[in-house]
């Protein structure tokens, strides 16, 4: 693998709100459409290997960005919030004061939110760069905002909370790659112009 191309979808209501969204499945707003055409001038190169959320919103970046021959791999969901999936870390701070995902985990939830640990995610993680890793040339991702900070932090070899120090932002895209033959961060969070 030469360099991996992260995308992250592009802006839903729920992540306007702030509210944890792991496996619900919701489409792109207006504003996160614009967004994910925005990501189209990134990926005019071609790639040896695309791989994208099963989520709506992740497929339809991938697609209005202009990667439209993608493999869908569960990997790639976003983090299992459990019990606290669509609730707003304020909100959860008024039972739980002080929360943070990133220290405190989740909470179990019902059938369809089980709920994850970080390690959990990060073992996921690990199975999609043992992917990229074994492509050839350029690869890109199409995911979510905190499982992409997971992947982030174990492409470096860090452990997965220290995806705590990589904040991204919907329809962003970053780059990882190599210098001198170690994992680094090429580009993190940068942002297109969208209208």
């Amino acid at each position: 693998m030469d360099e991996m191309l992260l995308l992250r979808h592009g802006e839903t209501e729920w992540s306007k709100a702030g509210r944890h969204t792991g496996r619900t499945d919701l489409p792109l707003t207006e504003h996160g459409e614009d967004q994910a055409r925005a990501l189209a001038p990134l990926v005019k190169e071609s790639f040896d290997l695309v791989l994208v959320s099963p989520a709506q919103r992740a497929r339809r970046t991938a697609e209005l960005a202009g990667l439209t021959d993608f493999e869908v791999d569960p990997d790639l969901w976003e983090w299992d919030y459990g019990g606290y999936e669509g609730i707003t870390t304020p909100k959860i701070r008024e039972t739980r004061p002080g929360w943070y995902l990133w220290r405190d985990g989740v909470i179990p939830g019902d059938a369809e939110h089980p709920g994850e640990s970080a390690a959990q995610v990060a073992a996921r993680a690990d199975r999609v760069i043992a992917r990229a890793r074994a492509a050839e040339g350029r690869v890109a991702l199409v995911a979510h905002g905190h499982f992409l900070r997971v992947l982030a932090a174990r492409w470096l070899g860090l452990g997965p909370a220290e995806g705590r120090l990589l904040k991204l932002e919907t329809g962003t895209y970053s780059r990882l790659g190599f210098e001198h033959a170690e994992p680094v961060l090429l580009t993190w969070n940068a942002p297109v112009n969208s209208p």
